[in-house]
């Protein structure tokens, strides 16, 4: 059996704040349709990805962001100015191990931007 990540999503604490960060700062399109309670996002190739309100047997108490790590191969240079003027803050800065950094999200989601 061949096993290949199709979809994931991740639990937000306002969804309307990360919606906006992910658009605003990390450039992302929302998907022609999203359920209720979650923002669907698409990428050229296909790829999708969602961000979802608590579902009802989460803890909202609960820390997020922790043990998660968001890896987007993106154009490096065009993704940093975004993140920047978009408001995000970049943890790290392009370099020196290649072309890529890390932002983090309103809920602690740590993003590494690639350039492959």
């Amino acid at each position: 059996m061949q096993t290949r990540l199709d979809f994931m999503s991740v639990q937000v604490r306002e969804l309307d704040v990360s919606r906006e960060f992910y658009t605003r700062a990390l450039g992302f399109e929302l998907a022609e349709q999203s359920p209720p309670g979650a923002a669907v996002f698409r990428d050229a190739r296909g790829a999708t990805f969602a961000l979802r309100s608590l579902l009802p047997r989460t803890d909202p108490a609960q820390a997020f962001g922790v043990g998660v790590s968001l890896w987007f191969a993106v154009d490096i240079g065009a993704a940093h100015a975004r993140v920047l003027a978009g408001g995000g803050r970049a943890l790290t800065q392009p370099g020196p191990f290649g072309p890529m950094f890390v932002v983090q999200d309103p809920d602690g989601y740590q993003i590494t931007l690639y350039q492959p």
